[in-house]
């Protein structure tokens, strides 16, 4: 199947663009993009030493598990809306799943993805037969935004960093995708998927970007 083909491949290079992009972080758009995209470098002594050799195969065994994931995510999204619309659901899939990777590695949700994802959201509602109205998709979008801002200045008195604005941007870009009432879907069950990683890691701190790619995921599947 295309899709999964498709999905495998995208999956595959997910580590390797999340790693560029972690050499950039923070940057303007512009130079995220130039380093994603100009050649690595490497020589040859660098190339031989066992450092390098143990690195490569750590990421290739990563990229294969993601191309893995990708696919059959892939498949999932085919299985749940058939050919209508696939290509729009496809790009969300796996840009969520970029943003989640370069958040685990940097704590950082990139401006250069989320931006484009956001606006991607306003013309798939604006263009796209099988979404959301565009004017539920900007009030979502807006929703998205408002209620982890205001939770955030609520929960200040016990901790500065509620949401990040990585974090608030990435639910403003899920609003405009799938619409007000399943962002708040999305902030439930993103709660319970980062406490069940805070128990398996044991820790209460970590980024919480991967936890909103893996509940909106869900909630695309199941929910929408």
């Amino acid at each position: 199947m295309i899709y999964v083909f498709c999905g495998f491949l995208i999956g595959f290079l997910i580590p390797y663009m999340s790693r560029r992009l972690a050499k950039s972080m923070p940057s303007a758009p512009t130079y995220a993009l130039y380093n994603l995209i100009k050649p690595v470098k490497t020589s040859v002594k660098a190339k031989l030493s066992q450092k390098f050799r143990r690195l490569k195969q750590k990421y290739l065994l990563r990229s294969f598990l993601f191309g893995l994931v990708s696919a059959g995510l892939s498949g999932a999204v085919f299985f749940k809306f058939g050919h209508q619309g696939i290509w729009w659901y496809l790009a969300f899939v796996w840009s969520l799943l970029l943003l989640a990777e370069v958040d685990f590695k940097t704590f950082i949700l990139p401006d250069i993805v989320t931006i484009p994802l956001l606006l991607a959201g306003f013309a798939f509602a604006a263009f796209s037969t099988c979404g959301i109205s565009p004017q539920e998709s900007a009030l979502a979008a807006l929703v998205g935004y408002l209620l982890p801002l205001v939770a955030s200045l609520l929960m200040m008195w016990r901790s500065t960093e509620a949401f990040g604005f990585g974090d608030i941007k990435l639910l403003a870009t899920l609003g405009a995708w799938m619409g007000a009432e399943n962002v708040i879907y999305v902030i439930l069950v993103s709660c319970v998927v980062f406490a069940v990683e805070s128990i398996i890691r044991r820790q209460r701190a970590g980024a919480f970007g991967p936890a909103l790619a893996i509940a909106a995921v869900i909630i695309l599947l199941f929910k929408y």
